[in-house]
């Protein structure tokens, strides 16, 4: 699949292109993840704690109940 949608990326910046490993048929199955992040970040008022790994991609550190 990597093959086909033309996914590469550069390990180095001197050296050539190589294609991506893929897992189930996307670089990222992102429903999994979401599900997994509600799943274990979840507080019992029903906010949700981000993972601080997160927190510079989302820019916030909580989703709020309700």
């Amino acid at each position: 699949q990597a093959r086909r949608a033309h996914l590469r990326y550069r390990p180095a910046p001197d050296a050539r292109p190589e294609f991506l490993h893929t897992l189930n048929g996307s670089g990222l199955a992102l429903p999994r993840i979401v599900i997994a992040v509600l799943e274990n970040y979840q507080q019992e008022d029903g906010s949700v704690t981000i993972p601080e790994v997160l927190r510079p991609y989302t820019g916030f550190d909580t989703i709020p109940a309700g």
